[in-house]
């Protein structure tokens, strides 16, 4: 029977995870943390990345000892050892996917109509047959395109830091607005921005579920979760210091999209620019979220807890058609549908519930096994730390609802 082709290296797994972690949303996120945080907006990214950290090495540990797709399924089952609950971890895992690559799909055609006249449903029909094909083409072509991209998006970030970088020459006037003193208020208005920006960090997780795809897969996987969030962290922060030091919070705040007018204060051009590369950091999103949903419906099939055809490897291709087609039908269904904003607003309670489960998975896993040869190993604090954050954020999203 074919398998999955190792064709994945880290460079391209580092790739991979900024460009499903650095989405569109980071243009518009900078603002809102701005207007809570204020001048104390980078200490918000830096603690939520900290607190982001925690998962992340759970993950970047778990995923060795288990290097298989539909990981945070694998997972959940190996530390408590139930069918269901790993099937019910899978399956939402898949529809948090695939809810948030049809609200990307949607957000796009919305700027695709722009520039080409075309009715919704037919650029929504047109959108999921490029990312189903792109999806179907091969891992190692699928993700090359996704790299590009996310190369196109990294830019597009350097280089708001770059034409602004002469507001760095004035940090020191600026550092003691920026340095937080010891009282609850500041404290506080702190933390309301870490809440906000922490969820800039998720997109890690997507990374497990191409486990059998990766070469070296116990040392490249675990490396490229943790450079993805060191890279992620260094790039937020200095855009947020370059944001706050052009521009008063108050001000950027205000703004629908800072960033564009960050790079249209320093250059003095058209944010155009800008705004095309966020076009393709909502398309790049949709194409991961596919490839991981496909992925993780692959590796349920494999584990005969989904029907055999999804875990069937096409030869040529050496991808599961039949999973990603799968996946890509109910993208457009749901794209189509367009009723979303609901439902992904509970995508983030669904997968920080995984987080808290596969955070306490490791812990019952490190227990019976506490140094297995040939990988990383962390603290055992270190998964119930990231367990109790993840609730905390549960206990969050829920009053919010409420």
């Amino acid at each position: 029977m074919t398998g999955l082709k190792r064709t994945l290296s880290l460079p391209m797994m580092v790739l991979y995870g900024l460009g499903t972690t650095i989405g569109a949303g980071v243009y518009a996120l900078v603002g809102e943390v701005a207007g809570i945080a204020g001048y104390y907006a980078p200490f918000s990214f830096l603690i939520a990345a900290l607190l982001a950290g925690f998962t992340a090495i759970s993950f970047a540990e778990i995923c060795a000892r288990f290097p298989q797709s539909a990981g945070e399924a694998v997972y959940v089952y190996e530390g408590f050892g139930s069918k269901k609950l790993s099937l019910l971890v899978g399956l939402m895992v898949t529809l948090a996917g695939l809810v948030s690559a049809a609200a990307l799909v949607n957000a796009f055609t919305g700027y695709m109509s722009e520039f080409i006249h075309l009715q919704r449903h037919f650029g929504i029909f047109f959108v999921c047959l490029i990312l189903g094909g792109l999806a179907a083409w091969g891992i190692a072509e699928s993700v090359f395109i996704a790299s590009i991209i996310t190369v196109i998006e990294v830019g597009g970030l350097l280089l708001i830091v770059f034409v602004g970088h002469e507001s760095f020459y004035h940090i020191a006037d600026t550092l003691p607005t920026m340095m937080p003193p010891f009282e609850m208020g500041s404290w506080t208005v702190i933390f309301s921005g870490v809440v906000l920006s922490f969820y800039a960090f998720i997109g890690f997780e997507d990374m497990v579920n191409v486990a059998e795809e990766v070469r070296d897969v116990k040392r490249n996987l675990p490396g490229a979760i943790l450079l993805t969030l060191a890279i992620t962290t260094l790039l937020y922060v200095l855009i947020m210091l370059v944001a706050v030091l052009s521009v008063p919070p108050e001000i950027l705040a205000q703004s629908k999209a800072p960033l564009a007018y960050v790079y249209k204060l320093h250059s003095g051009d058209d944010a155009f620019i800008i705004s095309i590369i966020g076009m393709f950091a909502i398309i790049n999103g949709a194409l991961i979220q596919t490839i991981m949903a496909s992925r993780v419906l692959y590796g349920l099939s494999a584990r005969a807890d989904l029907p055999a055809l999804l875990s069937v490897v096409n030869p040529v291709t050496q991808t599961p058609l039949y999973a990603t087609a799968t996946a890509i039908v109910i993208v457009l269904v749901l794209a189509l549908i367009g009723e979303l904003a609901e439902l992904a607003k509970t995508t983030s309670i669904i997968m920080l519930v995984v987080f808290c489960l596969v955070n306490l998975s490791l812990y019952q896993i490190k227990k019976n096994d506490p140094r297995p040869h040939g990988i990383m190993v962390f603290p055992v604090w270190m998964p119930l730390t990231g367990f109790v954050v993840s609730l905390f954020f549960v206990m969050m999203e829920l009053i919010n609802l409420l």
